[in-house]
């Protein structure tokens, strides 16, 4: 196991933070966002954060169930609606972004991508934003199932992160089927559908958005880490962290492209059904 450093750049001015999708995790990581940008300011950061939230959905009134927003907000944008709210809250300048990620021209001026998003597609687009001539340093992944999932903080291979041993690598390299579009069925109901309302279990995505939150909270007042992610199963009440391991990635990487031979019904589960929870150390099936 190794021990990761945090860019020294990020230390020495304001972090460009995007927040990609404010639905039940998005929002989750959103809110906590303002209490990580005080306690950086508290330790002495030059600048704390500056958040950007984009996600180009309506609110509807399925989302006012497990997302925070209102019957009274339905047919405004969830991004507009979020960060109005906090800055009026918090004080802060931060932007909203009333539309989806698309393209592929590389992300500029951005540091951090937190990926909050439920599909396989959507998440190819955030790696070929942040990959090739893109300046950003992390991507933070956040994923779930009804009641598992997993947050993956990785360094995209691009202009500012050269490929070496010990770079973090990202969701899209550890599970190459996390880029699958092949593998969204668009007959699954989304995470804000009624149908997902009742097989969702409370709580998973603040928990996975609190435990994402917490890893960067650790790097940021640090400097350094020596994990880069975990995996939560609120079934079983059991988690396992993704340690800063070369030899854990080549393993999960052997593993992944097995699992990416089966048929896609196989794939259908989150990444973390293929890791047994033994108390804090991570076996891959």
């Amino acid at each position: 196991m190794e021990t990761h450093n945090i860019h020294a750049d990020l230390l020495r001015r304001r972090v460009r933070v995007l927040v990609v999708g404010c639905g039940a995790t998005g929002s989750a990581v959103a809110a906590g966002l303002p209490y990580l940008h005080q306690a950086l300011i508290a330790w002495g950061h030059p600048g704390g954060l500056h958040v950007t939230v984009m996600d180009g959905d309506l609110i509807s009134p399925t989302n006012c169930v497990r997302q925070p927003f209102s019957r009274f907000e339905t047919g405004h944008y969830k991004a507009l609606v979020l960060v109005n709210r906090l800055n009026l809250f918090w004080n802060l300048g931060w932007e909203a972004l009333p539309e989806h990620l698309s393209g592929k021209e590389p992300l500029d001026r951005i540091d951090v991508v937190i990926g909050c998003v439920d599909t396989r597609g959507s998440r190819a687009v955030i790696r070929d934003r942040t990959s090739a001539w893109s300046a950003v340093a992390y991507v933070l992944d956040i994923g779930n199932t009804p009641d598992s999932g997993q947050f993956i903080l990785g360094e995209p291979l691009n202009q500012v992160n050269r490929r070496s041993k010990a770079r973090l690598r990202t969701v899209f390299e550890l599970y190459p089927e996390s880029v699958d579009s092949t593998l969204d069925d668009d007959a699954l109901p989304s995470c804000s559908a009624a149908a997902a309302i009742e097989k969702q279990e409370p709580f998973v995505n603040q928990v996975l958005a609190q435990h994402a939150l917490a890893l960067l909270a650790r790097l940021f007042r640090y400097g350094n880490i020596t994990y880069h992610g975990g995996f939560v199963n609120l079934r079983d009440g059991c988690g396992c962290r993704l340690p800063v391991d070369p030899d854990v990635w080549r393993r999960i990487r052997k593993s992944s492209a097995a699992a990416h031979q089966k048929p896609a019904t196989a794939l259908a589960g989150d990444f973390a059904s293929r890791v047994q929870f033994t108390g804090s150390r991570l076996r891959l099936s």
